[in-house]
């Protein structure tokens, strides 16, 4: 018995260490930028506010299982942008905890529509060991103080900071470090890793807007691993989409989504309001193949944008009647 927990529990362990798992991993990353970027922030015209679900390798005891939830706005008309981030990570006896605000400061030094933004957030992570299971620490807590006492946690502040360059609808691109201060959890003697992202991807219109294929890249590390993660979709007729992403020696990842988009103008107001749904399935290629069946993701989202439009009021003057 004891055997059969061990050998899953390690596996996971060396999977994490090996895919630079310090930062959650979501397959639909590409839905929402701010999550890896805080630099893309408020890019849209819409307020977005975006949720993940991710329960990794099931069949696997303790394995991660993943909430996080997004929200950025643009400040008025100014080129501002704010973004509020939360994220609760349950993976073996750890648990990971994050509340994360920042913002944006766009530029438009280029012609034909290209946006530059630079971004910065600061982060409260706390992490935990014991909070969900018993901790059994093989050799006397107290002999060694580099082993944690059961529920034992610790709390740090960080830095992120992100560089982001779009084309609305057309292309991206962006560069964004996590954990800037590479602070220390002492309690635990854990030190956190900065991580680096690079992101880009391009549109292909080959229908008009009915049918558009949308390619999106990913590249995450920590200089002691690395994760590379390619996708591919298509999406018809502003509505629904479906494809396929790739993380060599990880999974791959069949993705499907639905999203519904209202528009309104009336006289005095007028506003858009967008629905998203999606669903991706991960098949794990790596050495937990054995012991995992895959790892189901679910996104959702709404974004808004209400507006009041400016009466102009016109007056018959009676000496001209």
């Amino acid at each position: 018995m004891i055997r059969s927990f061990i050998l899953p529990f390690a596996l996971v362990m060396l999977a994490l260490s090996m895919n630079a798992q310090q930062d959650p991993q979501f397959t639909q990353w590409y839905m929402d930028h701010v999550t890896s970027n805080i630099a893309a922030a408020g890019q849209s015209d819409l307020t977005n506010v975006n949720a993940f679900y991710r329960n990794q390798w099931v069949g696997l005891d303790r394995a991660p299982v993943t909430t996080l939830m997004n929200a950025d706005t643009r400040i008025g008309d100014s080129p501002f942008g704010l973004g509020l981030q939360f994220y609760q990570d349950e993976l073996g006896n750890e648990s990971n905890t994050m509340v994360k605000l920042g913002g944006s400061y766009s530029l438009n030094p280029f012609s034909g529509g290209t946006v530059m933004s630079f971004g910065t957030s600061v982060s409260i992570f706390s992490k935990r060991l014991g909070a969900n299971y018993d901790w059994i620490a093989i050799d006397d807590p107290a002999s060694d103080n580099s082993i944690p006492n059961d529920n034992t946690s610790d709390v740090a502040i960080d830095l992120d900071f992100g560089f982001y360059l779009h084309k609305p609808n057309k292309y991206y691109a962006g560069i964004s470090t996590t954990h800037i201060l590479q602070n220390s959890f002492d309690a635990l003697s854990i030190q956190a890793a900065r991580h680096y992202y690079f992101m880009g991807g391009y549109n292909f219109n080959i229908d008009g807007e009915f049918i558009v294929l949308r390619t999106n890249f990913l590249t995450k590390t920590d200089f002691a691993a690395t994760a590379i993660d390619f996708n591919a979709n298509v999406l018809l007729n502003d509505m629904i989409w479906g494809g396929v992403s790739f993380r060599p020696g990880d999974a791959v990842a069949p993705v499907i989504g639905f999203q519904h988009r209202i528009i309104k103008k009336e006289q005095i107001r007028s506003n858009e309001q967008l629905f998203r749904l999606g669903y991706s399935y991960d098949i794990t290629t790596s050495e937990l193949q054995t012991y995992s069946n895959g790892s189901h993701e679910v996104f959702l989202s709404y974004s808004f944008k209400f507006e009041a439009t400016p009466i102009q009021n016109k007056f018959a003057n009676p000496r001209f009647l």
